[in-house]
């Protein structure tokens, strides 16, 4: 990362105004139920405030970083749980998987905890930071406000080999992602609530390359025919044979910098960019959700709090669990 923005983000970071603590969650699992709203009230009560001006101030500079951080707390949560071992680097590690090496935003947790250990040490996880960084990057793209409950510890153990089995893929039938959120304590009406992250971030192009295939002259030709076909002509010329690796496409090309319930909006109209994304309006248990979602953003956002809070709190670590981190890239010792 650029030295100059990387001061740029903790200079205006530094903006500290006492914040409110508006909601206690009563949550059912025994670690979870030590997670409070008001966890830093004395340890360190502008924690949030700090959170959120970083989060701003990224996003100011950078416009995709919404989308990252929101994907990046995804990624981080399915795997061992919401304890920041997405963070950590090195070889072998979460983050060291093919699955993961697109993820971004990282830099943007790191500079929050860095300012945190400095105001106050030792105190905050990483865990924390990254749960309330992905809230932010939600409300600040027009989405809902979420009260998040803290008090997570970070986690001591980071291996690429628990990817695999834990992670949603592009690719996956309704079967096959209601299996992967029920393993995780997600039901299915969560399961079509948190899709609508793709309302904001991007794909890159072999996301969604088995949707197409390419012709003999170098074109590429749509094999799912459930996609518009203007919207598919727009992928495969975005796509094309020799598009470079990094070529990405909005997640949403409706609005993609908003976060609103154009994604349910998308899929009705077979404009669903993921085949996951576009599997949701052909089972019956999952059409439903989306048709409604379609009709009313107030219902969106309201099921949506409620769903955040639960993909939050997948798996904490509390209590003498884990450890509070001093970068969030490696474990303490």
């Amino acid at each position: 990362m650029d030295p100059k923005l990387h001061q740029t983000i903790l200079l205006s970071s530094f903006k500290l105004i006492p914040f409110i603590f508006i909601a206690v969650f009563l949550l059912s699992t025994p670690s979870a139920s030590q997670l409070s709203s008001d966890f830093y009230l004395f340890s360190c009560p502008n924690v949030e405030r700090l959170v959120r001006n970083t989060v701003e101030s990224a996003s100011a500079l950078d416009s995709t970083i919404p989308g990252k951080l929101l994907r990046l707390l995804f990624h981080d949560c399915l795997i061992e749980g919401c304890d920041a071992s997405v963070l950590i680097q090195g070889k072998g590690t979460e983050r060291s998987d093919p699955a993961n090496k697109s993820l971004g935003g990282f830099y943007v947790v790191d500079s929050a905890k860095e300012l945190l250990e400095v105001l106050c040490p030792g105190t905050v996880s990483c865990a924390d930071i990254l749960v309330l960084a992905a809230r932010d990057a939600v409300e600040l793209t027009g989405g809902p406000s979420v009260a998040v409950p803290l008090g997570r510890r970070d986690g001591l153990v980071s291996s690429a080999s628990n990817v695999r089995p834990n992670m949603v893929d592009t690719s996956f039938s309704v079967d096959e992602l209601a299996q992967r959120f029920t393993s995780k304590g997600l039901s299915m009406d969560d399961l079509v609530v948190l899709s609508g992250a793709h309302t904001v971030g991007s794909s890159h192009c072999d996301a969604f390359s088995e949707r197409f295939k390419q012709s003999s002259n170098g074109t590429m030709v749509p094999v799912d025919t459930s996609l518009e076909k203007g919207y598919a002509k727009q992928l495969a010329e975005t796509c094309r044979a020799g598009a470079s690796a990094t070529t990405m496409v909005d997640n949403d090309p409706s609005t993609p910098s908003l976060f609103d319930n154009q994604y349910y909006v998308n899929l009705l109209a077979n404009r669903g960019l993921l085949h996951s994304d576009s599997v949701l309006v052909t089972d019956a248990r999952t059409r439903r959700t989306v048709e409604a979602f379609s009709e009313s953003q107030d219902a969106f956002f309201m099921s949506w709090a409620e769903s955040f809070v639960k993909l939050s709190i997948i798996d904490v670590k509390t209590g003498d669990d884990g450890e509070i981190r001093f970068s969030c890239s490696s474990v303490n010792g």
